[in-house]
């Protein structure tokens, strides 16, 4: 599944394509995703694009009379390509612009999204969730405040959105990794100090994979077709079995909060 840093690197790709462009046309050929695309989406034709955003895992294409909101879902992908390309399997929606080019959205699970949102009407997909991670609102104090009492694996709180947005489980396992967090430790029974190192690891591992073009597993490439090469700088994920990088311990996996999670024994306490 896409995540936080997969997401802004498509931002990031589109961008110089759409930001102040006019949409010409929004081809929907099929309407049956996570939630059904709704016909206001044609409301954007004729319109200028004045910004893309993200926010969490959502892009954000903004216009004066209202907002897409897209979300990859589990294999959704984006690319800007001429309008006049033949479509292929599971091409559900281009947004076509005055350029001659177009954003072609392809999901072949379906379990991506495709909205419209009006001015000033609440975007209720965004309401509960928390801080980005990449800025000065996510920091070791909320971390530490927020998970005082609680019992649950740190690795299940740090992926909460309502703590904190983007924490997916790819880069909630290097994180904890190089903050020498056990997953499995009690999210309430950890340290300011050790919330401290674990807030800076979390920043690192986004931004360094924001950097990389993302991580390509199976699924995920950038806009451009390229895969993401932050999997070649994987220290757990992924690694059941092979020698830690740090000590030569084999990477040990289970299942925490029905993910797969991937630490090692010796180097996480």
């Amino acid at each position: 599944m896409p995540e936080l840093p997969e997401v802004e690197v498509s931002r990031l790709g589109v961008l110089p394509y759409l930001q102040d462009t006019v949409i010409s046309k929004v081809v929907v050929r099929e309407r049956r995703m996570r939630w059904p695309i709704p016909n206001e989406v044609a409301l954007v034709e004729g319109h200028k694009i004045t910004a893309v955003k993200r926010r969490a895992k959502y892009l954000l294409i903004e216009t004066q009379v209202g907002t897409l909101i897209l979300h990859l879902g589990m294999s959704g992908k984006l690319r800007v390509i001429d309008a006049n390309v033949p479509v292929v399997k599971h091409d559900h929606v281009d947004i076509v612009l005055a350029t001659g080019k177009c954003l072609r959205f392809n999901d072949p699970r379906r379990f991506g999204a495709f909205l419209f949102q009006a001015p000033n009407e609440h975007i209720k997909l965004l309401a509960h969730l928390g801080p980005e991670p990449l800025t000065d609102a996510f920091d070791d104090m909320r971390l530490f405040t927020l998970s005082r009492g609680k019992k649950s694996p740190v690795k299940t709180f740090i992926m909460d959105n309502a703590v904190v947005v983007g924490v997916g489980n790819i880069y909630a396992n290097e994180a904890l990794f190089l903050a020498g967090i056990s997953p499995t430790r009690q999210a309430g029974n950890i340290s300011l100090a050790r919330y401290k190192v674990l807030t800076r690891t979390i920043k690192q591992v986004l931004a360094k994979a924001i950097e990389q073009g993302g991580t390509t597993l199976k699924d995920f490439a950038q806009t451009d077709g390229n895969p993401g090469y932050f999997a070649q700088q994987l220290n757990v994920y992924g690694r059941k079995g092979e020698p830690c990088e740090r000590c030569g311990q084999a990477i040990e996996s289970k299942v925490i909060g029905q993910r797969n999670t991937f630490y090692c024994k010796r180097c996480q306490r």
